[in-house]
């Protein structure tokens, strides 16, 4: 297959989906029968092809994948169009809880608590409804308790490759909203995070 035909097909997929691809997943919907490295190299010209011609759009790496996105200088006019719709956004003691779980994870509540001085239920159950984090085991200690971690939408949200490009804490941590580096419209998410029996803290 030419590399033309596979800059469409690729061009394409980043266009249709709202979550990035990795060149992982390309490589199994291309069957292997395109190398890594060709699919890194044709990703390569079609990000060059978008900034050449100075268009709105951009393909972006993020969360270890790829994905199409508005400049944010063209993110007003998203807004405007959404406009009855819902947008992700944090406040600000979301954002604190939120950096504290990604600079110390795995992390539990107690220790979420201990740092910040104060409850954080409520915060951590709004971060799990909006996949920002997720439960990833219990720490061997006296009850147990739930371990979180940041996800790939965490990733996506904050336009980041990897644990590697986050800012420091101090950084993180200062700002008084979150200003996602993709405006997305979201549809308001009508059911919440939704614990598993025997998943409640202190369990044994």
């Amino acid at each position: 297959m030419e590399k033309k035909d596979i800059g469409k097909i690729l061009e394409t997929l980043f266009f249709i989906t709202d979550q990035p691809v990795s060149v992982e997943q390309l490589k199994d919907i291309f069957d292997g029968q395109v190398s890594e490295e060709t699919l890194k190299e044709v990703i390569s010209c079609i990000k060059q092809e978008y900034a050449d011609r100075d268009s709105p759009i951009e393909l972006r790496e993020v969360a270890d994948g790829f994905q199409f996105s508005t400049k944010p200088a063209f993110s007003q006019w998203v807004r405007k169009l959404f406009k009855d719709r819902t947008t992700l956004r944090l406040s600000v003691s979301a954002i604190e809880t939120l950096s504290i779980v990604a600079y110390k994870q795995p992390v539990t509540r107690a220790e979420i608590e201990e740092i910040r001085g104060v409850e954080v239920t409520a915060v951590l159950e709004t971060l799990l409804e909006r996949k920002l984090i997720k439960i990833s085991g219990r720490k061997e200690t006296v009850g147990r308790p739930l371990l979180y971690v940041t996800t790939g939408e965490f990733m996506r949200y904050f336009g980041l490759r990897g644990l590697g490009d986050l800012p420091s804490l101090e950084e993180f941590a200062a700002s008084e909203t979150a200003t996602p580096q993709q405006e997305t419209p979201r549809e308001p998410e009508e059911s919440g995070y939704k614990e598993e029996p025997g998943e409640t803290e202190g369990n044994t």
